[in-house]
C-alpha cells in the first residue's frame, strides 16, 4: 500500500511546513529519534502504558504488518542528520479486509500546530482510496485532544465495552461520489 501512497507538503496553522510521505521499515532509526523525542506523557497516551524505550522487536513486527497489510505516514521535516520525523500515523487492515486500525503520535514539539489533524485527515482519506470500510482507534479516555480531533474529523467517540478507561473512535469510510458522466 506503501507505493500507492502520494507524499505531500502541508503548511500547519503555526506556520511550520511538513513533509507527509509513507515510511518503511528502511525508517527504522528515524522512528527511533522520534520516539526518543517524545516526553513520558506523549508515550503513554500512544502506547497506553509507561514506556521508558522503544521495544525493537515490536518495532520489526510493526513493520513486517504494515508491509503486508497497512500504510505507515510520517510528517518529516529538514534535520543537521538529513530529516527529522514530527509524527507517524499508522493503520493495520483487520483480518476481515473491510475494516483497520489507527495509532497516531506527534513529538511534543509540534503538538498544538494541527499536525494530528492533517495526519489523521491524511490517514482516512488513504484508507478510503486503498477501499477501507471502517476506521477505528482505541484512545485513552484522558487523552481528551485525541477525542476532539477524532470526534471533529467525523469519528463516533463511544466507551469501550470492557475498559473504562478507553474510548473507541470509529467511522464509516466512504469513496467520494464519482462525477456525473456527461456522455449522451
Amino acid at each position: 500500500m506503501t507505493a500507492d501512497f502520494q507524499p505531500r507538503d502541508v503548511l500547519l496553522r503555526d506556520g511550520r511546513a511538513v513533509h507527509i510521505r509513507a515510511f518503511t521499515a528502511a525508517d527504522e532509526a528515524e522512528i527511533l529519534q522520534a520516539f526518543d523525542r517524545l516526553g513520558a506523557e506523549a508515550r503513554y497516551k500512544r502506547f497506553m502504558r509507561p514506556v521508558r524505550e522503544a521495544n525493537l522487536d515490536s518495532l520489526h513486527k510493526g513493520f513486517e504488518t504494515l508491509a503486508r497489510s497497512g500504510l505507515g505516514i510520517a510528517a518529516t521535516v529538514p534535520a543537521d542528520d538529513g530529516i527529522d520525523f514530527v509524527g507517524t500515523a499508522i493503520y493495520i487492515v483487520a483480518p476481515d479486509g473491510q475494516s483497520c486500525e489507527f495509532a497516531m503520535t506527534v513529538v511534543d514539539a509540534w503538538a498544538g500546530a494541527g499536525l494530528g489533524r492533517v495526519l489523521l485527515e491524511t490517514l482516512v482519506e488513504a484508507a478510503t482510496a486503498n477501499g477501507e470500510r471502517v476506521m477505528e482507534g482505541f484512545v485513552l479516555a484522558e487523552n481528551a485532544a485525541m477525542l476532539r480531533l477524532a470526534a471533529r474529523l467525523g469519528f463516533e467517540v463511544t466507551r469501550h465495552p470492557d475498559d473504562f478507561g478507553l474510548r473507541v473512535c470509529r467511522r464509516s469510510l466512504q469513496a467520494p461520489p464519482r462525477a456525473a458522466s456527461s456522455a449522451p
